[in-house]
């Protein structure tokens, strides 16, 4: 397959201190090799309308990888190659001049793109309503807030027909309805065949949207595979880290994580099933017949604030429903070492696009605002959706209660 983006054996050093005279030593002497490496021998390659997320830490070189790949910044050694034409959402507002309009701005960036300026006048109404930042537009960007930067940014960046579009972290900025409004366009692009490099701290957004995913620990390479399994043993791996890191004097039983199980074990999840209300094991999800999640877990340290629930996804990893005892209104008593608790949640399927969906199942401590994960079993079960008449378009139907014709 045709590739469009490929890096091999990038590394990038930076030089220790921030002194003109510590830059100097850096290069004339022997300190070249002893900089601070944002980036070690990092190689991977996306094809053609391929979408490839990056996941890591803050630090890990995430967005030093990008901006070697932008022509931002060059590597210290090794190649990357962009074959297209790029568009790459970094940094806010990077490339834009305070003092000009956003109008002025928007010109400014599509020409940098390589758009003449008849094709940027026509595409110019499009890019103004994406954006939705009303009078502004002719207003010096010095004056917007940091989400109208954003959105104009996005909106030059996705109009001007990229064959590889770059987005790092940037969307985290924007409201609900704008990143789903980006989003919209993301899927519009890649079903068009652009190559994405998409890079997110949001998990389901990674799993939802990329083919592949690179996993960056500390600027090298740590896993490269498909999206769902490195996102898995990322996540995995983040929350072992943070269970060492918040173990307290009541020695908790020491972490031994399953593959797509996640958190301290203080507390786990040692039962789950999808059951009929006969209690026959449910095969399938169909619309108007009921089904209870069953849910049975165990202490092995005081749980002060139990929560327990579960997620349904789909297919691409994308959240449809989910519920727990805190936003349930079922406030559970504490747990004490070797106490069990059994929970069923009922409740009845709409009609849901058919497919094969998975049932994530946890127990956690605290509360909605602030909790902790014990134990997350992430596809603990699963079952199938089958298709219904009419078809679901979407993710799921639901009943209109009246449609109202008036004639005029």
């Amino acid at each position: 397959m045709e590739i469009a983006v490929e890096v091999q054996s990038v590394s990038k050093i930076y030089p220790p201190g921030d002194s003109q005279m510590a830059r100097l030593r850096y290069v004339f002497g022997a300190g070249a090799r002893s900089g601070v490496a944002a980036l070690s021998d990092v190689s991977f390659s996306v094809t053609r309308g391929e979408v490839f997320g990056i996941v890591g830490a803050n630090g890990s070189g995430k967005s030093t990888l990008l901006k070697i790949l932008a022509g931002i910044i060059r590597p210290s050694r090794g190649s990357a190659e962009v074959r297209g034409r790029l568009s790459a959402l970094l940094e806010l507002g990077a490339g834009f001049s305070p003092e000009f309009t956003g109008r002025e701005n928007v010109y400014l960036n599509a020409s940098l793109f390589g758009l003449e300026r008849e094709e940027t006048a026509a595409r110019f109404e499009s890019i103004e309503r994406f954006a939705e930042i009303g009078e502004f537009i002719d207003q010096p960007v010095r004056t917007y807030s940091s989400g109208m930067v954003l959105r104009l940014a996005f909106a030059v960046s996705a109009h001007v027909d990229p064959e590889i579009l770059i987005v790092d972290e940037a969307l985290a900025v924007g409201d609900i309805a704008f990143r789903q409004r980006c989003m919209r366009r993301i899927h519009e692009l890649r079903t068009r065949g652009t190559t994405i490099l998409f890079v997110s701290h949001d998990a389901s957004d990674v799993k939802a949207l990329c083919d592949r995913c690179l996993w960056l620990e500390r600027g090298r390479v740590r896993q490269t595979g498909a999206a769902d399994e490195v996102v898995a043993n990322y996540l995995q791996d983040a929350l072992h880290r943070t269970a060492i890191q918040t173990a307290d004097a009541r020695n908790p039983v020491a972490p031994a994580l399953a593959s797509r199980r996640f958190g301290d074990r203080t507390a786990e999840v040692i039962a789950s099933d999808l059951v009929t209300p006969s209690g026959e094991p449910a095969r399938e999800l169909r619309a108007g017949k009921p089904v209870a999640v069953n849910i049975r877990a165990r202490a092995h340290a005081r749980v002060e604030s139990p929560i327990v629930g579960f997620l349904l996804r789909n297919e691409k990893g994308e959240s449809v429903f989910g519920a727990n005892t805190a936003n349930e209104n079922y406030p559970l008593a504490p747990l004490e070492p070797g106490g069990e608790i059994a929970l069923a949640f009922h409740w009845t399927p709409p009609a849901l696009a058919a497919g094969r969906y998975s049932i994530s199942v946890a127990i956690a401590d605290g509360d909605e605002s602030r909790s902790e994960i014990r134990d997350y079993v992430e596809d603990a079960i699963t079952v199938e959706a089958p298709a219904v008449f009419p078809p679901v378009h979407g993710y799921l139907r639901l009943e209109c209660e009246a449609v109202s014709v008036t004639r005029s």
